[in-house]
């Protein structure tokens, strides 16, 4: 790349993406290796963005079909700044459940993507938090108001922070791991225990950086534990509630994944497959009308507890299942039934 080319990219382009390829990476296509790793892209774009000159491999433009190998850096540059600079306040409407001058809880509908994001920048909670709210605190990641998230097709409870004292001290509570959090998940197979624990450090998948994997020895990523009690066992899933001691990213899908019972419909870790059950063409069929019923991971925030930052008073709060986890719930409940008559004795 000459003198000039390289300081247009300098004054025009902003890096969004950089990935080094690592020790085993096998050659792959670099429209290929990029959608591993880039959440929400589509082959698509990024052909048009390689196609405009803004893939560089080792500080070079590339073509679609060159080949990443180990060590390569992978750049994408684009000609828009990043997206921590481009919040702009959008009238979304937010499901509020409680409200004071420190703090709000939402009820986030499956979905809404939480904080914008590569191939997410409007639309977002945040965007519609800084339409609503003024001046909310801005923490390192410039996230106005956020101590922690859920996924986007996660549905249930987040707390804000409406002031920087709330913010440091909820935070401090999520760090501490003093809140209370536990989920409502539908997964795959028939959990051996009522009761159990996962343990396992969670970092990110060597072969798809959009996914979490579980090292059982610790060799990477971070230490996650995951508490799980059966509520409720159907033919060929069960219904459980997940109690978090830790909060990493897809803690419980992974985890849950990890133990052979992935989440139901969670595309992302295998779970929108049928894993279970039989070869019968009508039970194929009852498992597709689930997954349109309820078309994400079965996986609901149900109850988050915390200290109030000002009061000291403990809070918790409850969510009910949303009507897609209902509606499939209720099928299940229905197809066992039908499975096995003598539970209605």
């Amino acid at each position: 790349m000459n003198e000039k080319n390289e300081q247009e990219i300098n004054d025009e382009l902003y890096e969004h993406h950089k990935f080094v390829a690592s020790e085993g990476q096998e050659p792959l296509r670099v429209d290929k290796y990029l959608m591993n790793f880039i959440e929400n892209a589509t082959r698509n774009k990024i052909q048009l963005a390689i196609k405009a000159g803004n893939v560089l491999v080792n500080d070079l433009p590339v073509k679609a079909n060159y080949k990443v190998k180990a060590h390569d850096i992978v750049r994408v540059v684009l000609a828009h700044p990043p997206h921590e600079n481009l919040l702009v306040p959008e009238d979304i409407p937010l499901n509020i459940v409680y409200e004071d001058d420190e703090l709000i809880v939402i009820d986030k509908p499956a979905g809404l993507v939480v904080h914008p994001g590569h191939g997410n920048y409007t639309g977002t909670l945040v965007n519609g938090l800084i339409h609503h709210f003024q001046n909310l605190p801005r923490n390192s990641s410039d996230r106005p108001g956020l101590v922690h998230r859920i996924d986007k097709d996660t549905s249930g409870l987040l707390v804000v922070a409406k002031t920087e004292y709330a913010m440091a001290h909820l935070a401090r509570q999520f760090f501490n791991r003093t809140t209370k959090r536990r989920y409502a998940a539908l997964v795959w197979g028939s959990l051996a225990d009522d009761e159990g624990t996962i343990t396992g450090h969670i970092g990110r998948s060597m072969k798809n950086r959009l996914q979490m994997d579980v090292y059982p020895e610790g060799e990477q990523g971070k230490h996650a534990v995951t508490h799980y009690k059966v509520l409720e066992r159907f033919s060929y899933v069960t219904l459980v509630e997940c109690r978090l001691e830790t909060g990493r990213t897809h803690q419980i899908r992974a985890h849950f994944k990890f133990m052979g019972h992935p989440l139901f419909n969670d595309s992302r870790y295998g779970g929108d497959k049928i894993l279970k059950g039989t070869t019968f063409t009508k039970y194929k069929q009852f498992v597709e009308n689930c997954f349109k019923v309820l078309p994400r991971q079965a996986l609901h925030a149900r109850t988050l507890g915390f200290e109030h930052p000002v009061t000291g008073k403990t809070m918790e709060f409850e969510s009910d299942l949303p009507a897609d986890m209902t509606s499939c719930l209720d099928k299940w409940r229905v197809y066992t039934k039908s499975q096995n008559p003598e539970r209605e004795a």
